[in-house]
């Protein structure tokens, strides 16, 4: 492969091949609630619980962060293509947002699972900037989740009969041993 000059579009679809899970990031706002739907999204640590997501600078969220609000982050299922949309910029017709509130902060009803966070701290990161939030509480479901890859929304096909172990995913560490999760228990 040759190297060539590339564009903002070219390094766009570039990154369009790295497929992603599909969040809502929310917050309570002066007027209600504000959402954005986020693919930049990911963990940073274990021990303090860490996340990350990457907002653009001129988006309304980056705003209401930099307040250092209290935010949420509800990771959505297959199922949940609408509500991803809609905080996308792509209002549904006809459809209206349930939030599901815990410790404070909107989240998105059915999600698959819920962080609850506080801004630890910012980093700039060009056009974007990098919100490292401390995650407060949490809790979660089983279902598939809804991905993103080259601009389109996509369930995940359950796994056959048998390679999920539901007994491998704790959620705190046993007393004594090590932490294990649904990946390290299969792979």
């Amino acid at each position: 492969m040759a190297d060539v000059p590339f564009d903002s579009r070219a390094f766009r679809n570039a990154l369009g091949r790295f497929a992603t899970g599909v969040t809502v990031v929310t917050a309570a706002v002066e007027d209600g609630v504000h959402g954005m739907t986020a693919n930049a999204f990911t963990s940073v640590s274990l021990d303090p619980p860490l996340i990350l997501i990457s907002i653009a600078v001129r988006a309304r969220m980056h705003a209401h962060l930099h307040l250092h609000r209290p935010f949420g982050v509800s990771v959505l299922s297959q199922d949940q293509v609408v509500p991803a949309w809609h905080f996308a910029g792509r209002a549904q017709e006809g459809w209206q947002p349930a939030f599901t509130w815990r410790d404070g902060v909107p989240l998105i009803t059915d999600a698959l699972a819920h962080f609850a966070c506080t801004v630890e701290t910012t980093y700039p990161g060009g056009d974007h900037t990098l919100f490292l939030g401390r995650v407060q509480n949490l809790w979660y479901r089983d279902g598939s989740p809804l991905t993103f890859y080259r601009g389109h929304l996509f369930g995940i096909i359950h796994l056959p009969a048998g390679l999920w172990m539901p007994e491998a995913e704790v959620t705190q560490a046993p007393e004594e041993g090590p932490e294990i999760s649904l990946f390290e228990s299969w792979w």
